[in-house]
């Protein structure tokens, strides 16, 4: 343990990188591990994920920054795929992955045969809710176990103290609920033929259901009397960004936040927040986190907000499908030099605009924007062009790579 936080358990913060430019945000805005997919064998199949050699350089870029990278292989393989599964592991050796996640008992013990010295993580498709499982994982070789998601603190807490110390413990602590045990779920597959478990659902937990009378038909009535309808298996999100100690005291070593499907605003976000949150339950184990970070994950895409199963049975159900959005990008930074600030505008902004440039590892900065400056146009009054690249005034330099957002409300 590093000096100075020798009563406290150190904590791993643990990011989503769906891909290159999520996996850059995860790195330079405080992970110290990230979690990613090859083209096959990952639960998520609609961000762009890794080939081969992407996933090589990424995972040089995030050792380059003192960051380990976690690959998934938590399908379940068909005969078919199993005969691809060696070749992957060992390109997963070769790409010099820190660990694999598995959900499989089959390829457990394929990893165990192949890849022996890359550590091997049970995916929370495993389901593990019990000490039982948890030890039996660590006996056929495991280093650790993802917690079912339904869990409560205590229940953790015994399962920490009911296993070997050396078994790491990790559990989700912020991102989409599924409405299913540890996300195992087949309503997508029935309904629309996209397996859930193949990384391909369809959400339809989150679409609004009506009941119809069989003589009835074309009569719709909702589940509950509302006429929007009913979410009744539609979930909240999750967040324990202000629970951090409760975590800690309860034995779980790796904090992870879901979302390898989100954008990496949402990854820079969500990542800042609760490294901001580990860093100060570290130097003051008693203190609260610092108002900042309770305000960052509220400036990003979100259903509301609750602390699942954490603190005992959850009240989850979320009476729409909408979500909160409250803020936009409109420029990363690109540069600075002589005052100003080189950036590239994601989303339309304006001179005299009120903006928050996202320090890494720190809390936003609020600034006005006092002018633009095309460099084919000159002054203007509005960057409208996505993607071109602008000067705005700034007294200090900004890591490159910093996002300046605003409130959408404000507009």
């Amino acid at each position: 343990m590093e000096q100075g936080i020798s009563n406290v358990n150190k904590l791993e913060l643990l990011a989503p990188a769906g891909d290159w430019e999520r996996l850059e945000a995860a790195v330079r805005y405080g992970a110290d591990s990230v979690y990613l997919g090859g083209t096959i064998f990952g639960m998520r199949a609609t961000p762009a994920n890794f080939s081969p050699q992407a996933l090589a350089d990424g995972v040089k870029f995030a050792h380059e920054n003192g960051v380990r990278v976690y690959l998934t292989c938590n399908t379940l393989p068909t005969n078919e795929e199993a005969i691809q599964l060696p070749g992957f592991l060992c390109m997963a050796r070769e790409a010099d992955v820190d660990a694999l996640i598995v959900a499989d008992l089959g390829v457990l013990a394929e990893c165990r045969r192949v890849v022996p010295e890359i550590p091997v993580h049970i995916s929370t498709q495993a389901g593990v809710m019990s000490y039982l499982s948890a030890r039996a994982f660590y006996e056929l070789g495991a280093s650790r176990v993802v917690l079912a998601r339904e869990l409560s603190l205590p229940e953790i807490r015994e399962i920490r103290d009911k296993t070997p110390p050396e078994l790491e413990i990790e559990a989700f602590v912020h991102g989409a609920m599924c409405m299913s045990v540890s996300g195992r779920c087949l309503l997508s597959n029935y309904l629309v033929g996209r397996d859930a478990n193949r990384g391909e659902c369809a959400q339809p937990c989150r679409w609004g259901y009506h009941l119809m009378e069989e003589k009835r038909p074309g009569l719709y009535f909702p589940v509950f009397e509302d006429e929007r309808g009913s979410y009744i298996l539609n979930a909240k999100d999750l967040c324990m960004v202000d629970h951090i100690r409760e975590l800690a005291q309860a034995g779980i070593s790796s904090l992870k936040i879901e979302g390898r499907a989100k954008s990496a605003y949402y990854v820079a976000v969500v990542t800042n927040a609760y490294r901001g949150a580990i860093d100060a339950y570290e130097r003051d184990p008693k203190g609260d986190p610092p108002a900042w970070v309770l305000e960052e994950v509220r400036k990003v895409s979100h259903r509301e907000y609750s602390t699942g199963f954490y603190f005992g049975r959850p009240d989850q159900f979320y009476e729409n499908a909408g979500y909160i959005r409250e803020w936009d990008v409109v420029a990363v930074v690109d540069g600075w030099e002589d005052g100003k600030l080189y950036v590239t505008e994601r989303n339309r902004f304006s001179v005299g605009d009120a903006v928050e440039a996202m320090i890494p590892r720190g809390e936003p900065a609020a600034f006005r924007i006092g002018a633009i400056y095309d460099p084919e146009a000159g002054l203007v009054e509005n960057a409208r062009h996505p993607m071109r690249r602008y000067m705005i005034p700034y007294d200090s330099p900004l890591p490159i790579g910093t996002m300046i957002r605003r409130e959408v409300t404000k507009l």
